[in-house]
């Protein structure tokens, strides 16, 4: 079976574990009667990283944070899997079909863009034709973005209002 990147970690943290823990014992052999500051301040250090070390291990053996038996993570779990299979979607032609806009349509364009003012015309095109953010409009022409959206609001009400 071929080590996966997370496999050799977990490994090498273990290894890491080990010798903290080889090094604490050391730390026991002292005089444990003595009161020794610098003695205690090691010991403390060194079962902080050997918690620490548990702490990392336990996460990336199992995955998710440890000590979690019910967290976030694990409500809904059936809402939130997406469908990774696209042999589920065999038909799924999705490359959409171009289509030849007749006369009738393309003068009914015209009439409609006639009808927003220039700044309203050039911002709903900018946003609706190209694709462009709100943020991005504003910082091509300079203007401001709440500006910009009141231009393509009522760009859209007049659309809206030329179909109805």
């Amino acid at each position: 079976m071929m080590q996966t990147w997370v496999d050799r970690l977990i490994d090498e943290y273990t290894v890491g574990k080990q010798d903290l823990e080889k090094f604490k014992a050391k730390l026991d052999i002292y005089d444990k009667d003595k009161d020794d500051a610098e003695k205690r301040k090691n010991f403390t250090l060194i079962n902080g990283m050997i918690s620490d070390m548990d702490y990392s291990l336990d996460w990336m053996k199992k995955g998710r944070r440890p000590g979690n038996r019910r967290g976030v993570d694990r409500q809904s779990v059936y809402q939130r899997t997406a469908l990774i299979d696209m042999d589920l979607f065999p038909s799924l032609d999705l490359t959409p079909s171009k289509r030849v806009l007749s006369d009738e349509e393309k003068k009914k364009i015209i009439d409609v863009l006639l009808e927003m003012s220039s700044r309203e015309r050039q911002c709903y095109l900018m946003h609706m034709a190209q694709g462009m953010s709100y943020g991005q409009i504003a910082e091509e022409l300079e203007i401001s973005r709440r500006t910009v959206q009141q231009y393509v609001e009522r760009a859209k009400k007049k659309v809206k209002n030329f179909v109805a």
